[in-house]
């Protein structure tokens, strides 16, 4: 490692990184061992179907002879371009940086982000990743070469949880620059206002986007389990309180029940994918409801 490579990568991230890929691989591959047949399309150049020709497509490849029969145009799909076109967006704002035990919330999020990169770099399909709070903070371009998880990781590591949330206007520019549709996972607490969440999510399915929220908390932000007078300090410019939190703990956890059944209700309304996700749980869990989900996409896809 040169002088010039350890200022602006120090050993420590490196060590960093270099953790955050081998948890990825060890769960990825741990997981996938447990699979009987892959979801997956091969690398074959197969003709597989038509799909309607969307703004940003190459005219060049519109099936002039569907268009004669049917008045409207169609691209020819191939098994190699069905893979699947990932982007991730990973909430770095200031409440992320919350965490009750071994790690954040940022944390947790990075691992997600890490094994669904290397999951999908492994079977050929591209993956980008966008960090953001109250503006897009990293973008790491949609590639499929293996070596292009070092740059994801490299992104992942270098975020510092800080500002509010802009959810909305981070959909809508993600919206608006991804003319190729493909799946959009966003990996968030959430902690933002519904109104502009919705909407922003309702953008990217109306532009054809596949879309899944995993939806990041702590377990103490889902239980409330805390004993004694507490100082809770407020993230994200919310101010302090000082309190004897079982005098909230029912109230609170209402509103939080209320809070995730409308984010779910919402979700499943717009045909988003959505999965509330704990700290505590096990990275292969995530996994698991990720791959599922995916080999659902692809068999309504064949038929």
């Amino acid at each position: 490692m040169t002088r010039d490579s350890k200022r602006f990568l120090p050993p420590e991230a490196v060590a960093r990184i270099s953790r955050l890929e081998l948890q990825a691989r060890t769960v990825v591959e741990g997981f996938l061992s447990g699979l009987h047949k892959s979801p997956y399309f091969g690398q074959s150049v197969e003709f597989v179907q038509h799909r309607e020709y969307v703004p940003g497509d190459d005219p060049r490849r519109i099936d002039w002879k569907a268009w004669s029969k049917t008045d409207k145009y169609y691209i020819k799909q191939y098994e190699e371009e069905t893979n699947l076109r990932c982007t991730l967006l990973v909430d770095v704002s200031e409440s992320m940086q919350f965490g009750s035990g071994k790690q954040t919330k940022y944390d947790y999020a990075c691992g997600i982000a890490a094994c669904i990169s290397y999951l999908l770099l492994r079977q050929q399909d591209s993956v980008g990743l966008i960090t953001f709070a109250d503006a897009v903070r990293t973008v790491v371009p949609t590639r499929s070469k293996r070596n292009h998880l070092n740059d994801i990781l490299a992104s992942l590591d270098a975020g510092k949880p800080a500002e509010k949330t802009d959810m909305y206007g981070i959909l809508a520019k993600v919206a608006d620059q991804q003319t190729q549709r493909g799946m959009i996972v966003v990996v968030s607490d959430l902690l933002t206002p519904r109104d502009s969440l919705f909407k922003g999510l309702q953008m990217l399915r109306h532009r054809g986007h596949d879309v899944m929220v995993l939806h990041v908390l702590d377990d103490q932000e889902l239980d409330f389990d805390y004993n004694g007078t507490t100082k809770f300090e407020g993230l994200e410019a919310m101010g302090e309180l000082t309190c004897d939190p079982r005098s909230l703990r029912e109230g609170y956890l209402e509103a939080v029940k209320t809070f995730l059944e409308e984010v779910r209700r919402k979700c499943a309304g717009a045909t988003i994918d959505y999965q509330t996700v704990r700290t505590s749980e096990k990275l292969d869990a995530v996994l698991a409801h990720y791959v599922n989900h995916r080999l659902g996409m692809r068999q309504s896809v064949r038929r």
